[in-house]
């Protein structure tokens, strides 16, 4: 891969939508102590261990990536944001404990468009009570995180994840055995895009934290936006 493919702006280092597979180790040899913020969005790829390197980053972008249910980040100790859009995970539960250790000091962390996310943007069967169970989870594991996806968290959220978040585990019922081959067909050959499409531009790409109850997201989307400490 061409060193030209990555946008670099400070301490921002940009490698947006070349389809890689892995972290380039140029990429971590070249820039690994310098960036505080990565983002290696829309691209294809399924494991982050060529972070490693990257001892002092504080914001890491992977939205619209293939990324599942195994991935582990190495310890990441200043990162405080945290967006993982449009990837492929169904249980965030070992993500969770993984990003425990991982992250300390975690305060914003996006999930929209997984599977996992159970909101009405993903699925039609979701309702609020499904994504606020969601929510309980998340923040009973993460008690550092100061935003969820696209709502900050309020201290009644916190005291209910503490009481009973651990019993909201949000589990994907086995029926895909039930569902026909005509349905599955239609349905991955129009999948529902529940984030709007954003743009690749590696100058333009930014994560999404914003006050509204869901927020529409994706590859054409003028960008993700954080909320620093001082707009809280």
């Amino acid at each position: 891969m061409a060193e030209s493919m990555v946008v670099v702006n400070g301490s921002q280092v940009s490698c947006i939508g070349h389809d890689l597979e892995d972290i380039p180790d140029f990429l971590g040899i070249k820039y690994g102590e310098l960036a505080r913020r990565l983002d290696l969005s829309f691209n294809q790829l399924k494991s982050l261990t060529g972070l490693k390197v990257f001892s002092q980053l504080e914001e890491l972008i992977v939205d619209n990536n293939l990324l599942g249910n195994d991935l582990q980040l190495p310890r990441l100790p200043r990162l405080h944001t945290l967006t993982l859009n449009k990837n492929q995970f169904t249980d965030i539960e070992g993500l969770l404990e993984n990003l425990v250790e991982a992250t300390p000091a975690l305060e914003y962390l996006s999930l929209l468009g997984n599977e996992a996310c159970p909101n009405q943007l993903v699925s039609m069967d979701k309702d609020e009570d499904d994504y606020q169970r969601y929510r309980f989870f998340v923040l009973h594991k993460l008690t550092t995180l100061k935003f969820l996806d696209t709502r900050k968290v309020t201290q009644w959220e916190r005291s209910e994840a503490q009481t009973r978040g651990a019993f909201m585990k949000v589990v994907k019922p086995k029926n895909d055995e039930n569902i026909s081959d005509d349905v599955k067909s239609e349905s991955s050959s129009t999948p529902y895009n529940p984030l709007p499409r954003g743009s690749k531009d590696a100058k333009n790409h930014k994560g999404v934290f914003t006050k509204c109850r869901y927020v529409y997201y994706g590859k054409h989307s003028e960008g993700n936006r954080f909320i620093r400490n001082d707009q809280l």
